[in-house]
């Protein structure tokens, strides 16, 4: 199997894992670790994770230039992509937040164009709004958007949340070009630690881990350990063989995976709405990441 079709099994994982999450998650926040704890707690425990990881591969030192580089990675991708999208969904609905956190991957198309100068392609820019198109289909058929009273704040939040992922996917490319992996993303993760830890060192203060029943401790292992360090390490993996805007498209495939578990939980119903939701954004995907004639993508 080709090193490109590794990555594309890679971000296909990422997606699953996240659409799992989704529902893992609302059974540990805010009932037994708040939001800003949890996040603390995401990044912290990764970070460890990550230095650990470290010690058992090639060891390679990082030129001083290229920290300004990392920090910023850790600011977008870390600090300011978690505390923004958490603070921002509990201000809306999760309907609209989601619709909001889709439009990463035209972000990130429109940002690469300006920053790395990639070329916009028909073919891909057809993919990503098919894809946007399924995704909204799917998350707004049969629901009803709720409007709180800080929904407009709350919509910019998500909002400014995709807009920093689409930076740090297309900043950790140039790492991913110079680096392996394990060599940067510990010091990513460290630096995302101590920038998240103001926020929620409080509220990570205040669970009551000893009350914590068996299985919501389990979720919470889940979510550190699988839904942070293994993603963020199968991104990375991907993002070597593949270009950032390839990358993102794949967030389209979270929405449809946390339905494809709804409906097995028996929580949800099939519907041809659905169906051809997820048609909708199975051929985006394909159309973003098919390789191009001459050079793949």
């Amino acid at each position: 199997m080709s090193k490109r079709n590794l990555a594309l099994i890679a971000a296909t994982l990422v997606s699953i894992i996240y659409g799992i999450t989704f529902t893992v998650a609302k059974d540990v926040m805010p009932a037994f670790v708040k939001p800003f704890g949890f996040i603390v707690l995401r990044v912290g425990g990764s970070a460890i994770l990550f230095w650990i990881c470290s010690l058992f591969v090639r060891k390679e030192k990082i030129a001083l230039i290229d920290f300004p580089r990392i920090v910023a990675a850790a600011f977008f991708g870390v600090a300011l992509n978690m505390l923004t999208f958490f603070e921002g969904l509990s201000l809306t609905s999760p309907i609209m937040a989601s619709v909001l956190m889709v439009t990463t991957p035209m972000l990130v198309l429109v940002l690469s164009a300006f920053i790395i100068k990639e070329k916009i392609i028909g073919k891909k820019a057809i993919g990503i709004l098919l894809g946007l198109v399924g995704t909204v289909l799917l998350i707004l058929y049969g629901k009803a958007v709720g409007n709180g009273e800080n929904a407009l704040w709350g919509n910019f939040l998500v909002f400014v949340n995709a807009v920093s992922y689409a930076l740090y996917l297309i900043l950790v490319k140039k790492l991913m070009d110079r680096y392996n992996p394990f060599s940067f993303v510990k010091w990513i993760y460290l630096f995302g630690f101590i920038m998240v830890l103001p926020f929620g060192w409080k509220q990570l203060s205040q669970v009551n881990w000893p009350g914590m029943p068996v299985d919501v401790a389990v979720k919470v292992i889940f979510v550190v350990v699988i839904s942070t360090f293994l993603t963020y390490l199968l991104n990375l993996l991907s993002m070597k063989e593949l270009k950032p805007t390839t990358v993102a498209v794949f967030i389209y495939l979270q929405p449809f995976f946390a339905t494809v578990f709804a409906i097995a939980l028996g929580k949800d119903e099939l519907s041809l709405v659905k169906l051809l939701s997820a048609l909708l954004i199975f051929v985006g995907v394909y159309l973003v990441t098919a390789p191009g004639k001459i050079k793949t993508v």
